[in-house]
């Protein structure tokens, strides 16, 4: 008997790293940054079903400032999800969890909920099939992690080491390691034990709520409360306010993942990426002879490994590498392509600033 599984999409992250072209307005996931189409889009048909899996409508779960950017590609793809949870403001994974495992158990107790990011690329949308297949049955019992087979020693991401085998495609979690220095990753990448924690998650709803409820009382309570007090309207449940408030903001790592038994993981070769800053965008480009991912009105003369991105006027860069160069409406962005992981703290210096001007 096929396994069902409901999609559930999260779409909670602003993508700062990605500014001037990711706002809050409009991050990162409603752009097309690989593909044509927007990550969210993409993320909406990515599970299409494999051998063993049946896969229903997917619910997304996203700001209430959202609801009609959402409503729109969804419909540009003909995707309607099942449902469309609009979240006041942002409480992290933990509270997302909760919130889907809720809707799953009233919907189908019996589906299987996967939890993915909105903002992520996968180029082999089969294999990512194939893999929630394999990973199915364990998921009956366990919350089993997606954890992306390295390519490369990255010190941007979290790991997770395999522990003792429970199938031939899943295997007890032994631990998560933080963010290492590129010795420590190399040395993760040699031994073959170390995966990539991409953020995606497949369970039963109620081994979800179970160790929600165990781990994670207060975002527990909070959440469900937050959902029974819904309203419904617009084509959306709008989570209420004041009892959301009181969710602390934690992610699902940390609140349950990290504390559980019922960790496992399976591994993920789909040719994955996290687009999270201008450097991953360059890396999963298509680039020209000289190294350079130009999108929009852009001329390069004696420029190599650059980044140049224009929504309207010609950008020229000329006698320049390894650079990102980025104008939108927003503004502009110049900076050495190394830096790009800085660009956050720029947003949340000009945050700052604007807070201040206006207080």
């Amino acid at each position: 008997m096929a396994a069902s599984v409901i999609p559930v999409i999260i779409s909670g992250g602003a993508g700062s790293r990605l500014w001037p072209l990711s706002t809050p307005e409009r991050p990162k996931q409603f752009h097309v940054l690989g593909g044509d189409r927007t990550l969210i889009q993409q993320a909406a048909l990515r599970l299409s079903g494999a051998d063993g899996l049946s896969v229903a409508p997917p619910v997304v779960i996203c700001n209430q400032s959202h609801l009609q950017a959402v409503k729109a590609q969804m419909a540009e793809i003909g995707c309607a999800p099942a449902a469309i949870v609009l979240e006041p403001f942002g409480r992290n994974t933990a509270a997302v969890a909760m919130t889907a495992a809720l809707l799953a158990a009233a919907a189908d107790p019996e589906a299987l909920v996967l939890l993915m990011p909105s903002d992520q690329l996968m180029p082999d949308p089969n294999a990512f099939n194939r893999s929630v297949a394999a990973a199915a049955p364990s998921a009956r019992e366990r919350i089993v992690l997606l954890g992306v087979t390295p390519t490369a020693p990255e010190t941007g991401f979290g790991y997770i080491e395999a522990g003792e085998p429970i199938s031939p495609s899943v295997s007890a979690v032994k631990r998560f390691v933080e963010k290492p220095d590129v010795a420590t990753a190399e040395a993760y990448l040699a031994s073959g034990r170390y995966l990539w924690n991409a953020g995606m998650f497949l369970a039963s709803p109620a081994v979800m709520l179970a160790e929600l409820r165990r781990h994670a009382p207060e975002v527990a309570a909070a959440a469900e409360a937050a959902l029974n007090k819904a309203e419904q309207r617009d084509g959306a449940i709008w989570l209420d306010a004041e009892a959301f408030a009181a969710c602390p903001s934690v992610s699902l790592d940390y609140a349950v993942m990290e504390k559980t038994d019922k960790a496992a993981v399976a591994p993920l070769s789909a040719g994955w990426a996290d687009i999270g800053a201008w450097s991953s965008l360059w890396a999963e480009s298509a680039r020209d002879v000289d190294g350079n991912a130009a999108f929009g009105p852009v001329e390069l003369l004696d420029a190599h490994d650059c980044l140049v991105w224009s929504e309207d006027r010609t950008v020229a860069v000329i006698g320049l590498d390894n650079i990102v160069v980025v104008n939108t409406a927003e503004g502009v962005l110049v900076l050495p392509k190394s830096r790009s992981q800085d660009v956050k703290v720029l947003v949340e210096r000009m945050a700052a600033k604007k807070a201040a001007a206006g207080a």
